[in-house]
């Protein structure tokens, strides 16, 4: 059965967070987009970091049974992106984060309070 994207969405923040992302911030894009249903959004302070936050979600997301259905920027590790459907991460170099400000692009979107 697939992992409904809610539940997908709080994976992936756990995931983040264990690798100690900065600025987690989870976007409900479900009234106003048809790309996903959850944007994550997180910044990591180098390469190294970057590489771990998005290993660390893909190893999450295969254990729960979701499909990664694309990841892109890993050799940079300037800003991956990791696509699971209905929830795509974003991790971002802190730089690259601060230049690209794509939550301003998606201000409309709800942002997703967690405990």
């Amino acid at each position: 059965m697939a992992v409904q994207s809610h539940e997908l969405m709080k994976i992936a923040v756990t995931a983040v967070e264990d690798k100690k992302a900065i600025d987690v911030i989870a976007l409900d894009l479900k009234d106003i987009s048809l790309v996903a249903d959850y944007f994550i959004i997180c910044s990591g302070n180098s390469d190294t970091q970057v590489q771990a936050i998005a290993t660390e979600v893909r190893k999450q997301a295969d254990l729960a049974g979701a499909r990664i259905r694309g990841l892109e920027g890993m050799d940079s590790a300037r800003w991956v992106l990791i696509d699971l459907g209905d929830v795509i991460v974003h991790i971002f170099h802190r730089e690259e984060r601060e230049y690209y400000n794509i939550e301003r692009l998606w201000s409309d979107a709800k942002v997703v309070e967690f405990a």
